[in-house]
This record gives C-alpha cells, sequence and structure tokens, in this order.
C-alpha cells in the first residue's frame, strides 16, 4: 500500500493541503521509460516526455496498470504533487 510522505499529509495549522495524483511509468526493456499519455476504450497512448503524462487519480491508474500489464510491461505508480 503507497503511504504519503509526511510533508504532504494535511496538517492541523490550517496550511493549504497539496492534492497527490499519480502517473503510470512503464518500463518495457528499453533504456528511456514511458507514461501513459492518454486512455481510451481500446487503447492506451504512451509518451516518454513525463510534462505531457497524464495525471490521474488512484484507482484510475491502478485500473490503468491492470489493463496495460502483461510479460514485457512493467507499469508503475509514481506520485506527483498537483497544486489545485
Amino acid at each position: 500500500m503507497f503511504r504519503l510522505p509526511p510533508s504532504s499529509r494535511p496538517s492541523r495549522t490550517g496550511e493549504i493541503t497539496k492534492n497527490i495524483k499519480f502517473v503510470v511509468k512503464v518500463n518495457r526493456g528499453r533504456l528511456v521509460p514511458e507514461f501513459v499519455q492518454r486512455t481510451d476504450r481500446t487503447s492506451v497512448r504512451m509518451t516518454t516526455n513525463r510534462k505531457l503524462a497524464l495525471m490521474m487519480g488512484k484507482f484510475e491508474a491502478e485500473d490503468t496498470i491492470k489493463s496495460i500489464q502483461n510479460a514485457k510491461c512493467v507499469p508503475e505508480l509514481v506520485p506527483v504533487q498537483a497544486d489545485v
């Protein structure tokens, strides 16, 4: 299970809380990892540019991992701070 670092947990002093989103990083045995850029009903578009990666909630990211996971593809969740 993924735990948030202490610095991103909401504090009781009234600070602005930061929103945690996730990016799906895929390693297919190449030198450069790929990130999920877009998901459709039938396909998933990938990109090597981290800034173009689709930021999504945890459940959507886990569903995406399940749909693209196979023997040659090793996807993982990468937490990202999203300013709201």
